[in-house]
């Protein structure tokens, strides 16, 4: 079903990358992707979905591993029960975040469009504005700088005193920055041809820092600074995942309210009618999601 209506102009398109081996967190990961296990009550994938859906995109490609593909689809279907639109792509070997671009060359069909990874958690009050802003920057390309701790561990930008973009260094032994750019991309058309012109590095993967790089030289590199008051959570280690699922169970037992509740920013946006969130009810089992649901339509829809 295309909730969307192809007359009008060209949107940005999503891509959730949702592919590899998971190896850092075997042996959970023998069995089932990395991006459907459960971060508290929601599996991972369910984050970084939910982020894309409050910048207002609807359109959507998984890329994931072939092994994988028909558990997602069982998942999350064609995206109707959300008011989005999801397609699937086989990713048959990890070659590097850039791929992604290639394998949705057809998907991204000339539009303007934005990769993230999944195992990828935001979350804070503003998050939606600021991906909204992203959103709505239609030329070059769009990342959030955010300071962490270790920036070894991560791509880091480097900038001057004005904080303009000066360079970027991909997980340096000493750092010129405390500054990581976490895995959300928004970019104009031009990023499929250049993952195209790309050459693999010396692990024998392509590198979105070359192509954050790529637009940083040509000046059409926009950087969204963060600070306090977003969080942001990779959980592709054993510990980030405990991490992430005591964060979302403190605040969602503090509040009341779920993070990443797919339905409730779907209804929120516009894109589902009461009567559709009760008939995706009563498709749910018995759960404190479904309970959920109940009580929001019950109070405030």
């Amino acid at each position: 079903m295309n909730v969307l209506d192809s007359g009008q102009p060209k949107k940005r398109k999503a891509i959730i990358l949702a592919g590899g081996t998971g190896s850092r967190l075997h042996p959970m990961t023998q069995t089932t992707s990395k991006h459907l296990l459960p971060i508290y009550d929601k599996p991972m994938i369910y984050y970084p979905l939910s982020a894309l859906m409050l910048a207002d995109i609807r359109d959507y490609l998984v890329i994931t591993t072939p092994a994988y593909v028909e558990a997602y689809r069982k998942l999350l279907g064609d995206g109707t029960a959300f008011g989005i639109n999801i397609s699937y792509k086989e990713q048959a070997k990890p070659r590097g975040l850039p791929e992604a671009y290639i394998l949705g060359e057809d998907f991204i069909d000339e539009s303007p469009s934005v990769l993230i990874l999944g195992d990828n958690l935001f979350f804070g009050a503003n998050l939606g504005n600021l991906l909204k802003q992203m959103n709505a920057q239609k030329n070059g390309m769009s990342i959030f700088a955010y300071p962490v701790q270790d920036p070894s561990q991560y791509g880091v930008i480097v900038m001057d005193k004005k904080g303009m973009p000066q360079e970027i260094v991909e997980k340096p032994t000493r750092p010129l920055s405390k500054f990581a750019i976490p895995g959300v991309y928004f970019c104009d058309a031009q990023v499929v041809q250049y993952a195209k012109d790309l050459s693999p590095s010396k692990r024998g993967e392509l590198e979105i820092t070359d192509i954050i790089r790529k637009y940083l030289s040509e000046k059409n590199l926009h950087v969204q600074h963060v600070g306090r008051g977003l969080a942001w959570l990779d959980t592709g280690t054993v510990d980030s995942l405990v991490d992430a699922t005591n964060f979302v169970a403190a605040i969602e037992r503090r509040q009341g309210l779920k993070i990443a509740c797919l339905e409730e920013i779907a209804y929120t946006n516009g894109w589902l009618s009461k009567p559709q969130i009760e008939k995706r009810i009563n498709a749910l089992p018995e759960s404190s999601y479904a309970k959920y649901l109940k009580e929001l339509v019950a109070q405030y829809m």
